[in-house]
């Protein structure tokens, strides 16, 4: 890889665990606020962490089909970026960045080869794309699930679009997963958890350990 690998912690909801995963060289942090996941934070602590982040690492918060407001609430809060995790649309996608004037992360959902197919479609409107497993029909989530997707099926990405991988991925199964798919960059929520919102530091340790090996395998 001619580009070091991006490893981001998403769902920390303690300055512990922030400090825990910066100390152990994560680049990006990310910040839930989306009531029906077990990770999620009110704007206020997304707001603290946020500042106790800046210039150690950078900053994400992750939003579910945002409106105007709140887009402009987090704005507010200074993150590097804003993570997109709904069914927003590329011309929404657009709105949002020319609204916050931030960096978006898209979470495109990959199920099958028609999700694969409609990625391009954000490699525009958004700064980076991230790809993440397609939930199952009835979730009550889009993401932070813990189910990986077939990385086979990244075979018929444009190989000139870099992207993120989630979905899964644990300090076992990461290696694999960056050998397998070449990826830019890393995200890990669920796989670092010893119960649903409860993140390990030892785990998260393991996860960027193992990650930065195969990238540099």
């Amino acid at each position: 890889m001619s580009e070091p690998l991006v490893i981001k912690i998403c769902g920390i909801k303690s300055e512990k665990i922030l400090d825990a995963a910066i100390d152990a060289g994560a680049d990006m942090v990310g910040f839930m606020h989306f009531p029906r996941s077990p990770r999620h934070l009110e704007l206020d602590p997304i707001g603290e962490l946020i500042s106790m982040a800046r210039g150690r690492a950078e900053t994400c918060v992750v939003l579910v089909n945002p409106d105007n407001t709140l887009v402009a609430q987090v704005a507010a809060l200074g993150p590097d970026w804003i993570q997109l995790h709904g069914p927003e649309t590329p011309h929404r996608v657009e709105a949002i960045r020319d609204e916050a004037g931030i960096a978006i992360l898209k979470v495109c959902p990959i199920g099958g080869p028609e999700d694969v197919a409609a990625v391009a479609s954000f490699a525009d409107c958004a700064d980076r794309i991230l790809l993440d497993a397609k939930p199952p029909h009835g979730a009550t989530r889009p993401g932070g699930l813990g189910e990986s997707f077939d990385w086979a099926l990244l075979k018929a990405l444009d190989p000139e679009l870099a992207f993120m991988l989630s979905g899964g991925l644990t300090p076992q199964t990461v290696a694999a997963a960056i050998k397998a798919t070449r990826p830019m960059g890393v995200d890990v929520s669920s796989g670092v958890e010893t119960a649903p919102g409860v993140k390990d530091a030892a785990l998260i340790r393991a996860f960027i350990a193992n990650a930065r090996a195969a990238a540099g395998a």
